[in-house]
């Protein structure tokens, strides 16, 4: 069992708390761009409130521990990982809530690269708790606005955990898919399961536009978030979003693995 200490140790170690490698100017930039209700950056959300970019500097500095100070403009960012292990603690207490009650469950990945491996164990670990892992809507299409413009991508399940690829259906049930922060995949996977009569969940886990799209429509969501990742703590502070763990969501996705051993044995959900 991985103690707490040897988790943040990790955390450390690995680069997901901590100084991470996300820049400092590319947090700022989210940050502006959210101000600016940019629909690249705000995932989904609808923001109840202002949320001017000195108001995001410092719901971020509260809830991931990145420098609170506007004149502090360059270099890497930081993350403090007591917040980090206090969002799992969190992420792990919703999940353990899901399997008590059975309920049905939806995965979504925008980062496939690095954190289907992740999900995918939590899916399996719900699954033999009896949760629904819902797979609906496979193969649908679904158009994203990208910087090459308009692009057409297919819903796809890997390990029970969806995600978008490029229109390649020699490709399906591959573990790679498209890098997205779009709210538009979740909410085609929820039309699909309205249509194709499967239940709506009553979780939704993921990142990016997975978790602030299902937050918007009123579903729970819990999800990972980076510091250049406003819309998911905005959420939580708004209370769309259940829980936002604060980490760095782009490192090698083996670095995730005991991440993934802690949570499972904070949901008592650990084989």
């Amino acid at each position: 069992m991985l103690s707490t200490g040897a988790l943040r140790a990790h955390l450390l170690a690995a680069g997901l708390a901590g100084t991470v490698a996300t820049p400092r100017e590319t947090s700022l930039r989210s940050y502006r761009l959210f101000a600016a209700r940019d629909p690249r950056v705000t995932l989904g959300i609808d923001p109840l409130c202002g949320w001017g970019e000195a108001e995001l500097l410092r719901l971020m500095a509260d809830r991931c521990g990145v420098s609170g100070d506007p004149a502090h403009r360059s270099g890497p960012d930081v993350i403090d990982p007591e917040r980090t292990l206090g969002g799992l603690e969190a992420f792990a207490a919703r999940l353990g809530e899901a399997a008590g009650r059975r309920a049905p469950v939806l995965f979504g990945t925008g980062h496939p690269h690095r954190l289907l491996g992740f999900y995918a164990t939590l899916a399996d670990a719900l699954s033999a708790a009896g949760c629904l892992v819902l797979t609906p809507a496979q193969g649908r299409c679904v158009d994203i606005t990208t910087r090459f413009g308009v692009r057409t991508y297919l819903v796809d399940y890997v390990r029970g955990v969806a995600l978008v690829r490029e229109r390649d259906l020699s490709a399906a049930g591959r573990e790679t898919g498209a890098h997205t922060h779009s709210p538009l995949p979740v909410r085609a996977v929820l039309e699909g399961a309205v249509e194709g009569g499967w239940p709506l969940p009553e979780l939704v886990v993921g990142d990016h536009g997975w978790v602030c799209g299902a937050g918007q429509l009123g579903i729970e969501a819990i999800g990972l978030a980076d510091t250049d990742d406003p819309a998911l703590f905005v959420g939580e502070a708004e209370g769309q979003v259940s829980v936002a763990v604060p980490l760095d969501d782009a490192v090698r996705s083996d670095y995730y693995r005991p991440l993934t051993r802690y949570v499972l044995n904070r949901a008592c959900l650990s084989r």
